[in-house]
């Protein structure tokens, strides 16, 4: 091997680096991303993190959850989140989130739609940025943490058992091997595949046709969340996201005659489905939200970020509605994990949006993504450190196929599109 690291993280989210810092300082950690640290979903989410509200909650939050996933979660996986929720939260505040907070000091909780309760903690509307740049800012300030950026994981090194590192690329392309006892992915979803969607470009599931490739086991590659409001625009790219949060405080949902014509705090996949059908019925492209019901005070203080884009987009949600289509948004399915986020490989885990733990079902309820994605990187780096290392017996791999890198990835994002046609097709 070119180099040795004892772990190595691939992707800058809220997983990897959560991951990288539940590990000892003693261990080296290298963490590869493929492009800027700050380009990663976690930096988009804007909603919150949810929070067990104590025990009366628990059942509530348990159905919320179940119900939003059609039941088809994994209860284990869902109460292990829940019930890990405050010792993250503490810990996030112990490394320095700032979550909003009443003027007494008490937290302020919010509610999104699917919800029985405001139970999700934000800042501002970039919720996912706090926390994300948070964690990155102390992973920077670790002397064992190696962050490597516009670096590529061109495939994961196995001898058919255990995983034994990764086959990686820097900007100047040329492909290297880095062994390591232990290898995390937290390297996103699938949102670059499609042409619509809120996702980073480049987030194009490339590990999960490695994982394929190797033989190792996936599920629910269909379970596929389109996100019901984002900010309609006839210019190419991500699509801005207009957050759950909105429709949780009050926001209301017209047609095109500036009528409401459903509940707007359905689960994200029942509303889709009304907002297809009313565009159908209307003949346009977008229905209109309404943010004016919050007042103006809550949408300067929980939405500048909103309310600073759809202003540069030439609408003041002040005093018009704005015009919003469903689109990509989130990944249920992935590499298939346990509870302790290792995979049918051993040496090799997955977390974040990657992985399928069970946890959100056939579909996501809103918020419980960071939180889902922190509890299981910690989980992850708990087995690394106290759980049983393999030995990989296999050697570096020639890296010849490596060196032509495009028609790689463009393999790999066609396996990643074949293998959820045929599931999807499986299901019909």
């Amino acid at each position: 091997m070119d180099e040795f690291f004892d772990v190595v993280i691939v992707g800058t989210g809220a997983a990897g680096l959560y991951c990288a810092l539940n590990l000892p300082e003693r261990m080296t950690v290298l963490i590869l991303t493929k492009q800027k640290a700050d380009e990663s979903d976690s930096f988009l989410a804007q909603g919150g993190i949810c929070m067990l509200r104590g025990e009366e909650d628990y059942a509530l939050y348990m159905e919320d959850t179940l119900r939003a996933g059609h039941y088809e979660n994994d209860r284990g996986a869902v109460d292990l989140m829940i019930r890990s929720s405050n010792s993250v939260i503490r810990d996030l505040v112990r490394r320095g989130v700032r979550f909003a907070r009443h003027g007494d000091g008490s937290l302020d909780f919010t509610r999104e739609g699917a919800h029985s309760r405001p139970r999700i903690l934000y800042h501002e509307d970039v919720t996912g940025r706090e926390i994300t740049q948070t964690l990155l800012e102390e992973v920077l300030r670790r002397d064992n943490l190696l962050l490597r950026e516009n670096t590529a994981m061109l495939d994961f090194i196995s001898d058919d058992a255990v995983c034994g590192g990764v086959v990686a690329a820097g900007p100047d392309g040329v492909p290297y091997t880095v062994g390591a006892g232990a290898v995390v992915l937290a390297c996103g979803g699938i949102g670059g595949l499609y042409r619509n969607s809120t996702n980073f470009p480049h987030i194009t599931g490339d590990a999960l046709a490695m994982a394929m490739r190797h033989k190792v086991a996936v599920e629910h590659l269909d379970y596929i969340q389109i996100h019901p409001t984002t900010l309609y625009s006839k210019k190419p790219g991500r699509r801005f996201l207009i957050s759950e949060s909105a429709r949780g405080e009050g926001a209301l949902l017209y047609d095109k005659n500036g009528q409401r014509f459903t509940d707007e705090l359905q689960p994200r996949d029942l509303l889709s489905q009304a907002i297809y059908r009313q565009m159908e019925r209307d003949g346009t492209d977008f229905v209109w939200e309404d943010l004016r019901p919050l007042g103006r005070e809550t949408l300067k203080v929980h939405f500048p970020n909103i309310c600073h884009h759809c202003q540069d987009e030439g609408f003041d949600v002040l005093h018009e509605p704005i015009p919003v289509v469903p689109a990509q948004h989130y990944f249920m399915g992935g590499i298939k994990v346990d509870l302790s986020s290792r995979t049918a490989m051993p040496g090799l885990y997955a977390c974040g949006e990657i992985s399928c733990n069970g946890v959100h079902g056939r579909n996501r309820l809103a918020s419980n993504s960071l939180l889902e994605s922190l509890v299981f990187a910690q989980r992850a780096a708990d087995d690394i450190l106290f759980g049983e290392t393999p030995a990989f017996g296999g050697k570096a791999p020639d890296l010849a196929p490596y060196r032509e890198q495009e028609p790689l990835f463009a393999a790999y994002r066609q396996e990643v599109r074949n293998a959820i046609e045929r599931m999807r097709k499986s299901h019909e």
